[in-house]
């Protein structure tokens, strides 16, 4: 059995450990992954002794009892992280309300106390069982931070001396392609896809939602950064291992074409880790702000970067509401009676503050050096 070891993330007020007795990478991979964003350090296992708890171990004779549990009598079955997974309820009369599941799939066992704020995770290899228990102190954090009043907006964010620019859009609007650009131009990235706000006195604070980002391999071409993944991964590095492996191929044969879904309906992109922002690309990250005002882009390749007239307010589509959540929906009890998009009173104080702030609708074309330079233009303007 190896040296157990610990890591503990920070957000706000909210805080969740990562402990391990089996792995020493699950816990760097957690250090790793929520460091750059959330303020993830390596603790001491002897100082793990209150609050919300990940414990996640490579250990196979834990997931086989616990998959023999749950499969032994009358079970749910629920789609959660794209794979099926089989769960019981305590049924003891208890009142623990304990929760067992088990994804066959992925060699994964789950035990949640969501009273006792502990979740354990256990598997037969180590990437599996980081990747689940980063995921799941991600959602404990989430879930606390919503409790104490944070809302989660569908925004790309950046940053420069603490004042926040934040960029609204469906899918394919330009979310990701602003906020890169202007980490090209000297902000500092904060969020790729969503971000956490709530109103403090006359500001709206911001914190980071650590995800790995999806970048299509046009964009990360157009960005001029194609050919620095490419090198990395040659030479033996590695993207998040969400990545789809036809993306990685394509990288490594310096395909440089979008890569689509089956059914053409959604692009496969390159997964990358928070950390390889400033790693690979010399981005610099942010860890909050407070927002200073909004952007509201839309591509188009014939279109020549410009301002766009006429006024765009925020709607539903613009929070994290539980319709764009069901890749993980709360079958472990950890956000038990809490609106995933912070409440209706969080969201209308929130489009309140919003509202005020200056905003701007904008065009862009294809041509990543005129739409980066007329976003730092309009950027310094607001």
């Amino acid at each position: 059995m190896s040296t157990p070891t610990a890591t503990r993330l920070r957000a706000g007020a909210a805080s969740v450990t990562v402990r391990s007795t089996t792995s020493a990478f699950v816990t760097s991979w957690a250090l790793r992954y929520f460091g750059p964003w959330w303020k993830a350090a390596a603790m001491p296992v002897d100082e793990v002794l209150a609050g919300p708890l990940v414990t996640a171990n490579v250990d196979g004779q834990a997931y086989d009892d616990l998959a023999a549990h749950v499969t032994a009598g009358p079970h749910d079955k629920v789609t959660y992280a794209k794979a099926q997974l089989l769960l019981v309820r305590d049924s003891t009369g208890t009142g623990t309300g304990t929760i067992t599941a088990v994804s066959p799939a992925e060699h994964l066992a789950y035990r949640s106390e969501p009273f006792a704020g502990h979740l354990a995770v256990y598997g037969r290899a180590p990437e599996p069982v980081a990747l689940a228990a980063a995921r799941l102190a991600r959602e404990m954090i989430r879930a606390a931070l919503l409790r104490d009043g944070w809302t989660l907006l569908h925004a790309s964010a950046v940053a420069r001396d603490g004042r926040v620019v934040l960029s609204f859009g469906s899918k394919g609007a330009g979310k990701t392609t602003t906020a890169l650009l202007l980490a090209s131009r000297g902000h500092q990235l904060l969020a790729n896809d969503r971000v956490f706000v709530k109103p403090v006195g006359d500001d709206l604070r911001v914190l980071p939602w650590p995800a790995a980002a999806a970048v299509g391999l046009g964009l990360l071409d157009a960005l001029g950064l194609y050919d620095v993944v490419r090198e990395r991964l040659r030479a033996g590095e590695q993207l998040h291992p969400t990545q789809h492996p036809e993306v990685t191929a394509a990288l490594l044969a310096g395909r440089r074409d979008p890569l689509w879904e089956p059914d053409g309906r959604r692009e496969r992109k390159v997964q990358v880790f928070p950390d390889q922002f400033p790693g690979w690309f010399g981005m610099e990250l942010a860890t909050e702000g407070r927002v200073g005002a909004l952007l509201f882009p839309r591509v188009d390749a014939a279109a020549v970067p410009a301002l766009v007239e006429g006024g765009r307010t925020l709607g539903e589509a613009d929070f994290m509401s539980g319709s764009t959540e069901d890749r993980y929906p709360d079958v472990f009890g950890l956000a038990q009676g809490i609106d995933p998009a912070g409440g209706v009173l969080a969201r209308t104080t929130v489009a309140e503050h919003l509202a005020v702030l200056p905003h701007r609708q904008v065009a862009l074309g294809h041509d990543s050096a005129a739409n980066a330079a007329f976003l730092a233009n309009v950027a310094d303007d607001l």
